[in-house]
């Protein structure tokens, strides 16, 4: 396990120096991803997350493999969770920034320890400015956002309340002139009335990976990428991701297609493996 270790003020971000109030220390455990391991990029959003936030998260990381992108957040449960856990599962970097001190034994949530562990062996590492054996308190997660929208160039929020404290870092965000983006969500959803208000104030909306590439400064091939992708792919292959545009159980789409269970199944294999599909909770979802 690497050492938790106070880091030379020489060797602040230079995102950190630039806020009104920088912090006077730093820790750090694991490795500070360099200017060369690419653009810093937070994701924040809510603690109670839908389907459609966790489906809209792992839909644009899909998107950000091999792109030199570091995800910054806070290793709280909800979005921050999978915001880390779908850097590590498409090879990104990834630094948390808990609002806590980063000693085991007060690591804030404690069932993401492990979670932790796995961010510092990818090469990422665990950054806080309280001392380490600090407790989370109502007052620490403020401050703590204040740092990830000073340290990062954009803000990507994924789902918020109205009054949901995500909308911290995004005010902060700006206030840093940092750019601040937002996946569009249903009128009908309170957990998209905060990120939709986000945009009308003047939040980029983001609804996929190319948009976020964008955003960011990347001219993106991936879409020309999936083209040529899905040009390539059978017609029984093209169909069904057709149909997919709606994740749906698989014995719907046997009915719709009407093709025999076992061509279907290894048509399904074939395009899982091919990262066109993913089946999850019992239901297929196209991921193209």
């Amino acid at each position: 396990m690497e050492e938790i270790r106070k880091l030379p003020k020489k060797e602040f971000p230079e995102g950190l120096i630039e806020i009104p109030q920088p912090p006077k220390e730093l820790y750090i455990q694991g490795n500070l991803p360099s200017k060369e391991d690419g653009v810093l990029l937070a994701v924040v959003g809510s603690r109670r997350f839908t389907t459609y936030g966790r489906d809209v998260c792992e839909k644009i990381f899909s998107g950000l493999r091999n792109y030199p992108i570091v995800i910054v957040s806070g290793l709280a449960i909800g979005i921050d969770t999978l915001a880390h856990q779908n850097a590590l599962k498409n090879g990104l970097k990834t630094i948390a920034m808990p609002g806590s001190g980063i000693d085991r034994k007060v690591l804030h949530p404690s069932s993401n320890r492990r979670l932790a562990d796995e961010i510092i062996k990818s090469g990422g590492c665990l950054l806080s400015e309280y001392e380490p054996k600090l407790p989370a308190g109502a007052w620490t997660f403020p401050r703590r956002n204040r740092l990830m929208a000073g340290l990062s160039k954009a803000v990507l929020i994924i789902e918020a309340g109205e009054r949901s404290g995500t909308l911290i870092t995004a005010r902060l965000a700006t206030e840093y002139n940092r750019d601040v983006l937002a996946i569009p969500g249903s009128i009908f959803s309170s957990n998209s009335s905060g990120t939709n208000s986000l945009i009308r104030q003047g939040a980029t909306p983001i609804n996929s990976s190319e948009n976020l590439l964008e955003a960011l400064g990347f001219p993106s091939t991936s879409f020309e990428t999936n083209l040529n992708e899905l040009e390539n792919c059978s017609l029984d292959e093209k169909r069904i991701l057709e149909i997919l545009d709606d994740p749906m159980p698989k014995d719907e789409l046997v009915r719709i297609l009407e093709i025999p269970i076992n061509e279907i199944n290894s048509i399904l294999s074939i395009m899982e493996i091919k990262g066109f599909i993913r089946e999850d909770v019992g239901k297929l979802h196209r991921i193209i």
